[in-house]
């Protein structure tokens, strides 16, 4: 995921314009209904949105296309949108709920007749709490609605809430698909039947647009589609959006009443075509093949943290998964997920670990949670060899193609809670960004194994970020007072942020200048 603050200017339209590709995107005959779908070339539109808004944004252009064509549309909000001034002093929090209610519905009127409008009322913030109630409503909603298709906000956007909903729309429609494959499976023709009867899922951008830009390495260029908006639909998307004036116009002139959508935000709204990520839900989780260890769901990106920049959230478990399968996912659907290579605080704090290794030269090393190779990369310039794992295969795929030409350097699929491989002992092993994926028995018996393969001068390096996200199974600090915990391991340096906490502990406590023969 990104990281964005919203207070700030978004890109300039004219770089998508001149770019060129936003013009020349394919179009997706299954939006304008030119598709089969639940029996119906035409069949019902059914849009989720995370907030009041999100779907005039994203698609408003498209549901007054759909209303002209005689299409049923059903729009999901799902929170209350009390969030959206949380400084004010002028409107309460339940003002707010029901005036952004109001907005929605005189919103959907202006993009066409007969839109039907169901408000869930979820904490604004909150959907990843939520969550499994949320999917139980939602799924009612589609088993009544029987959607052609299905658009939902954008998993990539950038926002907790956006991708929390994206994740919630592609089970539904998976369900949906395997559902239909069963219905089919009783007469002739399965396949045949099934497709028809499965939605299809689009998702919509919306703070796409304000931290991106046509070269950012997350815009998922080969997924995306267009949908023409001819002058009178532009019109009604453009009425819609000035509906929701409690985010266009400060709702007074006090401080925490400002505006929440900037204009040159907005500006973004107003062409002459919206786009959509065209989505395959994902298959169904497969059981992680048994392979050497590397504890980190996800590679646990030695350089990760920021995952959810807009509302950071507190840690709790992902509904059961394994870990394997939810970062291919992840790595798959974006070749940095974490901006390692892009962000400076990702590049800041890689450098501040590799400058606190104690040792110049790291002779033979194993990295936990390698993710793509970045920090591999650097490390294999002052090691003998690197063993590098992660749990994830896509990610082994890209770091052993960034790696290619090291050959001291091997890359391997591993999930570390299964037990570390023997082909130490390390002198020193690097634990970033994983921790916190595991829960605290699961870390404990890492640590274990960690010291199992440590040589007898060796060193254990450990990195993580401190703010939470909705699939970590403990906090960062959790992680460190663990590792503190260990007394075999002496501290040899220690580095805390706000954001991030570093722990250096190794078998030889001495300091830089007694190894260096400095005093």
């Amino acid at each position: 995921m990104v990281r964005f603050d919203a207070r700030d200017p978004a890109g300039p339209v004219e770089a998508w314009v001149a770019d060129g590709r936003l013009a020349a995107l394919p179009v997706d005959p299954r939006l304008l209904g030119d598709g089969s779908g639940f029996g119906s070339a035409a069949g019902p539109l059914l849009v989720l949105s995370a907030h009041a808004d999100d779907e005039t944004l994203g698609a408003g252009g498209l549901i007054a296309l759909a209303v002209r064509s005689g299409r049923a549309v059903t729009v999901v909000v799902v929170s209350d949108g009390a969030g959206s001034h949380p400084d004010s002093t002028t409107t309460s929090a339940d003002a707010l709920c029901h005036e952004r209610a109001a907005e929605a519905r005189a919103a959907l009127d202006e993009l066409g007749p007969g839109i039907e409008l169901v408000l869930m009322g979820v904490a604004d913030g909150g959907l990843q709490e939520a969550r499994v109630d949320i999917r139980t409503r939602l799924a009612s909603v589609v088993a009544d609605v029987r959607p052609a298709v299905v658009l939902a906000p954008w998993r990539g956007d950038g926002h907790r809430d956006h991708r929390v909903l994206g994740e919630i729309a592609a089970e539904l429609v998976r369900g949906a698909a395997a559902d239909a494959g069963a219905v089919g499976a009783v007469g002739a023709g399965a396949e045949a039947v099934g497709a028809d009867l499965a939605p299809a899922l689009f998702e919509y951008p919306v703070w796409l647009w304000h931290w991106g830009a046509p070269d950012h390495p997350d815009v998922p260029w080969a997924d995306l589609v267009r949908v023409e908006l001819d002058p009178e639909a532009r019109a009604a998307a453009a009425r819609a959006l000035d509906r929701h004036a409690s985010q266009l116009r400060p709702l007074s002139s006090r401080p925490g009443d400002e505006a929440v959508l900037r204009p040159d935000f907005v500006a973004h709204f107003r062409r002459d075509a919206e786009v959509f990520v065209r989505s395959e839900p994902p298959e169904p989780a497969q059981p992680v093949s048994a392979q050497p260890a590397s504890a980190q769901p996800e590679s646990a990106q030695p350089e990760s943290a920021p995952h959810e920049p807009v509302l950071p959230e507190t840690a709790q478990p992902e509904p059961a998964q394994p870990q394997g399968t939810r970062f291919d996912a992840t790595h798959a659907r974006q070749a940095d997920p974490w901006g390692v290579t892009t962000r400076w605080y990702e590049r800041r704090k890689r450098a501040i670990t590799l400058a606190s290794l104690p040792d110049e030269r790291l002779g033979s090393v194993l990295e936990i949670g390698c993710s793509i190779g970045v920090v591999t990369a650097e490390l294999a310039e002052r090691a003998s060899s690197v063993l590098a794992l992660d749990v994830s295969e896509v990610a082994v795929g890209h770091a052993r193609a960034r790696l290619a030409d090291r050959p001291h350097v091997r890359v391997e699929q591993a999930d570390v809670t299964r037990g570390l491989p023997d082909s130490g002992p390390f002198d020193l092993v690097l634990i970033s960004e994983v921790g916190y994926y595991l829960d605290p028995d699961q870390f404990e018996r890492l640590l274990d194994d960690v010291e199992r393969v440590l040589a007898p001068a060796g060193t254990v390096v450990a990195c993580h970020w401190r703010h939470g996200a909705d699939d970590f199974r403990q906090s960062g600090d959790d992680v460190h007072a663990a590792l503190l915990r260990r007394p075999g391991l002496l501290p040899v340096a220690h580095h805390d942020e706000d954001d991030f906490v570093l722990d250096v502990r190794s078998r030889d406590g001495r300091s830089v200048a007694d190894r260096t023969g400095l005093r």
